[in-house]
């Protein structure tokens, strides 16, 4: 039997997709399974093997990874849940998948808006010097004070449009060099990104950036088949920048959800005052180039 292989989603479900990728996450000897001898061609469990510690027939939990199924019921996605051993953000996922494979709209919705409006640019000039912008949900960054934009080395080089916090992680040459935790960054990034297309994958906006992002970045690529997913929060962490113009500086970030806005997120950095932190971030608020300011994403032209 040839090994099964993921094509970067292509046919079936995002459900079926979502429970292949799991699937090949998890050890036989995680789930106390003893493997036979002889090479397994198939990567994590195989699909008999989730059936049963799921307790469905091998044929159900096929036809869900084929997309041939899809109205399970509550009871089986939290059984698949344990069988797969997927955490509070996955087996959140799994619900949200299986709803959506029971009530799929054909057709795809418009993008959302880009417009930033007057009073959330009035806010991120009073948050100075703590970096500060506005991002759509497909990390499209809207709207930014100088610190901010500065603190992204090199984004500012780019053309309105282009500058999106995803695309800059894989795709821009500063940002490697720039994040001190790189790595555990373009993870966070791909498994928001997962979230989303998993709940919203015909959406404009979203499809052209990881259409883009498959194409350019094989680190994505990789990232992407595996599956993660995690919700927005978990991002909440101090974060560490290796800057060419200040340093080293470790900022607290927050972010949180614009009200009236179709899944703009405002982040901002901010440091201890009196720390070396935060004279290094009025350093930047400082010397950013004033012409650097992002403007209003309503008005911005490609």
């Amino acid at each position: 039997m040839a090994p099964e292989r993921q094509q970067h989603d292509s046919g079936g479900t995002e459900l079926g997709r979502f429970l292949r990728a799991r699937r090949t996450q998890v050890t036989p000897a995680e789930v106390g399974f003893t493997p036979g001898a002889g090479v397994r061609r198939t990567p994590g469990l195989r699909r008999e093997e989730v059936a049963a510690l799921a307790g469905v027939s091998i044929d159900y939990y096929t036809r869900l990874e084929r997309g041939r199924e899809t109205h399970p019921s509550l009871a089986v996605v939290e059984s698949l849940g344990r069988a797969l051993k997927l955490d509070e953000d996955e087996l959140g996922h799994l619900r949200n998948l299986a709803i959506r494979a029971a009530h799929h709209a054909p057709v795809p919705p418009a993008a959302p808006s880009r417009t930033v409006s007057p009073k959330v640019k009035l806010l991120l000039e009073n948050l100075r010097p703590s970096p500060a912008y506005v991002t759509s949900r497909t990390l499209d960054l809207l709207a930014a004070n100088p610190g901010a934009l500065a603190l992204y080395a090199g984004i500012e080089n780019w053309p309105v449009r282009q500058r999106n916090l995803a695309r800059y992680l894989f795709l821009h040459p500063q940002a490697r060099d720039l994040y001190a935790d790189w790595t555990t960054q373009i993870r966070g990034c791909v498994a928001r990104l997962r979230a989303l297309a998993g709940t919203d994958p015909d959406a404009p906006d979203l499809a052209g950036l990881i259409g883009e992002l498959l194409l350019k970045s094989p680190d994505f690529a990789k990232l992407w088949d595996r599956y993660d997913v995690a919700r927005a929060s978990h991002a909440q962490k101090p974060k560490t920048f290796h800057h060419p113009q200040v340093g080293d500086i470790t900022l607290a970030f927050q972010g949180m959800q614009l009200e009236g806005t179709p899944g703009h997120r405002l982040g901002i950095y901010v440091a201890e005052p009196g720390s070396p932190d935060h004279d290094a971030m009025i350093l930047l608020d400082l010397t950013a180039p004033r012409s650097s300011v992002l403007p209003a994403a309503g008005n911005a032209r490609a």
